[in-house]
């Protein structure tokens, strides 16, 4: 019986609709803000990553050299 059951019930896909604003590009690369592809992209991720670690530093450097 359990058997014939499950026999029965629908199971279905559905293509997904492209037109809904809630779909958007797949693929490789696609979830991501920035394209990395472009000519210059490893130069200013390198650069947006030493700013970015190396701000803290340089501002408590600056803050203990600072006179009061």
């Amino acid at each position: 019986m359990a058997t014939s059951f499950a026999a029965r019930r629908g199971f279905s896909t559905t293509r997904t609709q492209l037109a809904s604003p809630y779909h958007y590009a797949e693929g490789p690369r696609s979830n991501i803000p920035f394209n990395p592809l472009t000519k210059y992209f490893f130069l200013r991720y390198w650069s947006f990553m030493i700013a970015g670690f190396g701000a803290p530093f340089a501002i408590a450097v600056w803050q203990t050299y600072k006179t009061k």
